[in-house]
């Protein structure tokens, strides 16, 4: 509900970029990106600016080139991404908040009941994929087509 409260705590007015994080957010993402590798460098990348680019797709539904300049390059943003994902960084942080948002609601970390609906039975009980395979089946030819190649006489 929008109250004077609510209102305020998710104003995004002070934010260069709408999908970018606030402190709040980062505090609590930031100890779950992991650290650079040992042995290279000394990492150079803003890893918030990195989170603030991904926040910007995600968002914005936008393409990887249309990244905003002043965010990271994109193929950091990118490379960051698909490291992630490999890696299960992005798992932990959705499996993070998604603990967090539920102890705030005071509900367990982890749900205890789960709802199945009919249909979703009973396209289990007819297996499930399998329903899906007429729509993708090769068409089959029609029977007048190869009546008509029998209409012509054959040279012995």
């Amino acid at each position: 509900m929008w109250t004077t409260e609510n209102r305020a705590r998710y104003d995004r007015s002070e934010l260069r970029y709408p999908s970018d994080l606030t402190d709040d957010e980062w505090a609590l993402i930031e100890p779950l990106i992991p650290p650079a590798k040992r042995g290279g460098g000394k990492r150079s990348v803003d890893m918030r600016a990195v989170v603030n680019g991904l926040m910007y797709v995600l968002s914005t539904g936008c393409q990887w080139r249309a990244i905003p300049k002043d965010l990271a390059a994109r193929s950091t943003v990118h490379d960051y991404f698909d490291l992630w994902d490999y890696d299960g960084t992005l798992e932990r942080i959705h499996h993070t908040l998604y603990v967090a948002c539920r102890e705030r609601m005071d509900r367990e970390a982890s749900p205890t009941v789960a709802i199945i609906d009919s249909q979703s039975v009973k396209g289990a009980e007819k297996g499930g994929a399998r329903s899906t395979r007429p729509a993708t089946m090769r068409a089959r030819r029609s029977g007048a087509r190869s009546a008509t190649s029998w209409s012509t006489r054959r040279a012995c």
